[in-house]
């Protein structure tokens, strides 16, 4: 699978996610319905990653979100997936999204929240 995604874009992407995770990226993935390209690797990482696999997983999104609107949570606006060594973090915006790679990171809070949460559902 390629993409269609202009060296323009792929830029400015790059620049916004090492903006905000800073030298914890480790990777970051454009992906629409039928297309995936990788526009960032870090350079101690090894290009073996299955971004197909991974696409798949996140195309899922397009269509979960109709289920989330008009909620009172109010509107979805990204999806953060914990991992033991890391997150995945996805953007959607239309028709495509994106998902960046991170290395561990603080999540104090979403460890007391996850927590919490399934202490109440144990006792459940």
């Amino acid at each position: 699978m390629s993409s269609n995604v202009s060296e323009d874009l792929a830029e400015s992407l790059r620049e916004a996610a090492r903006t905000a995770i800073g030298d914890e990226l480790r990777s970051l993935t454009y992906f629409t319905e039928d297309a995936v390209e990788q526009v960032y690797l870090r350079d101690d990482l090894e290009a073996d990653a299955d971004l197909v696999g991974f696409a798949d997983v996140e195309r899922l999104g397009f269509h979960s979100q109709a289920g989330y609107r008009d909620t009172e949570l109010g509107d979805y606006e990204f999806t953060i997936r914990v991992f033991e060594n890391g997150y995945l973090v996805r953007v959607i915006a239309g028709d495509s999204g994106v998902f960046a790679t991170t290395d561990t990171m603080a999540r104090d809070r979403f460890e007391d929240v996850a927590g919490a949460l399934e202490a109440i559902l144990a006792d459940a």
